[in-house]
């Protein structure tokens, strides 16, 4: 099985040192920053699995592609965890998180180093899908799925390719310009493919900070496909 969560370890092995800058560069049109929309990502995750699951407590979260690790703070604090688990296929990247969050409850391993043993609750992904071969992709959500305990979570994030904001950040963003985007119903169809129950779809990030004002309207709106990203919410029967 290949369980590398990324599509080319050499590229973003080449990123890593200048991820921030490229993301930024991406990201400036909706004026904000990354770590606006990981903190974003994660409070909503922890808002829906407290509606969904409110007894859950996670010993250990599996970030399937977790880049330079950047999400770990946000996981931690808005997710009902007490470790993370980061794989990634990008040496460069290992490195860069390994140096910046190694104070936290958070261990960080390479694609290789990783076999999975049905040990987690929780599994989290953002953006990695579109990075992965079309062929590949069966494969990386089978891996997501062996890691995960009976009943366990994934919340599987994605750039909403129905939003033309996020085609625009993603043309702007170096690491992002030959990426094959996933629509929700591919998405789901992916998921479920891998033996993931459904519970929900929700859109997030209408509004960029120049219409910040709207912002409260967002959660109503969440099952419209409007927002930049998407999260399909799923669980291991």
């Amino acid at each position: 099985m290949n369980n590398s969560p990324d599509k080319n370890p050499a590229a973003f092995d080449e990123y890593a040192a200048q991820y921030d800058a490229a993301l930024a560069q991406g990201l400036a049109v909706s004026g904000e920053s990354k770590e606006y929309f990981a903190q974003h990502r994660a409070q909503w995750t922890g808002k829906l699995l407290r509606e969904i699951a409110p007894e859950l407590t996670a010993s250990t979260i599996l970030d399937f592609g977790y880049g330079t690790g950047s999400a770990t703070p946000f996981l931690l604090e808005y997710l009902p965890v007490e470790n993370v688990l980061g794989l990634d296929v990008s040496q460069a990247s290992l490195d860069v998180a390994r140096r910046e969050y190694s104070a936290l409850p958070a261990r960080f391993v390479a694609a290789p180093e990783y076999s999975a043993r049905a040990d987690c609750e929780l599994a989290f992904c953002n953006g990695v899908f579109h990075h992965i071969p079309i062929a590949e992709r069966a494969d990386a959500v089978k891996t997501v799925f062996d890691s995960l305990r009976p009943g366990g979570f994934f919340a599987f994030w994605e750039n909403n390719p129905w939003n033309p904001g996020t085609r625009l950040v993603m043309k702007r963003c170096a690491f992002d310009r030959d990426a094959i985007t996933l629509s929700p119903p591919q998405s789901r169809r992916l998921l479920r493919g891998a033996g993931f129950e459904i519970i929900e779809t929700n859109f997030l990030f209408i509004f960029p900070n120049a219409l910040r004002g709207l912002r409260p309207l967002e959660a109503k709106a969440a099952r419209w496909p409007i927002g930049a990203q998407y999260l399909v919410l799923c669980r291991k029967p």
